[in-house]
């Protein structure tokens, strides 16, 4: 099967360069402060000169209010918004009215009922992501990007209306594993592409789209 690949967190251009020339078919822009992968959206706009019309370029959001969604896409022309907070359906919907843009929900996964949760999503959402749901007495844990996997096989024999994307702790090691079990179509990666928090590593990014080239 082919797998798509989303290289989230980006922040400078070698990274990015790495993600383009390795066959990524979305990379992400953080625009979510606490985050060590946060770029401004004057940042991101100089960023996403560089990439062709054939990657799309989504933009992480937590939470967000109108105000900062319009001040980003003001600069930023994102194909993608992806919502990774406790956005409710109704709040989804109100933000693909605003933004007039696709949307990404992810869903965070500890156990199977998150993973029912995303059934609420399905009938607004453009795109699904499930995401390792961190532990509530984890320190300075991030709405994602915290480098942790959640069951796999909990995702496995799912279908969704939907497409969707797997994230979570995925790396060059484990990707092939991760999708011969829960069997996404596309897959997302920030924390194990790194070298050190938000500071990508072109050959990681490199050596991760490779193994997902060759799924």
């Amino acid at each position: 099967m082919t797998v798509a690949a989303k290289i989230c967190g980006l922040s400078d251009e070698a990274a990015l360069q790495a993600a383009i020339d390795g066959g990524a078919s979305y990379v992400g822009f953080v625009f979510y402060p606490p985050s060590p992968r946060a770029v401004t959206p004057e940042r991101a706009a100089e960023l996403a000169t560089l990439v062709p019309p054939s990657v799309k370029k989504v933009g992480l959001f937590v939470d967000p209010d109108d105000d900062l969604l319009r001040q980003v896409l003001a600069v930023v022309d994102l194909d993608l918004i992806q919502l990774h907070g406790e956005e409710t359906p109704e709040r989804v919907g109100t933000i693909k009215d605003l933004t007039g843009r696709l949307v990404l929900k992810a869903i965070k996964v500890a156990a199977r009922s998150d993973i029912d949760l995303a059934e609420n999503f399905q009938a607004i959402a453009d795109m699904l992501l499930f995401d390792a749901k961190a532990p509530k007495d984890m320190a300075d844990a991030l709405p994602g990007g915290n480098g942790l996997i959640f069951d796999w096989h909990l995702l496995a024999g799912r279908h969704w209306q939907k497409p969707w994307m797997l994230s979570g702790g995925l790396d060059q090691d484990n990707v092939a594993q991760a999708v011969a079990i829960a069997g996404p179509a596309a897959v997302d990666v920030s924390s194990g592409v790194e070298q050190s928090p938000g500071k990508k590593n072109p050959a990681a990014i490199k050596a991760f789209l490779d193994a997902v080239k060759g799924l």
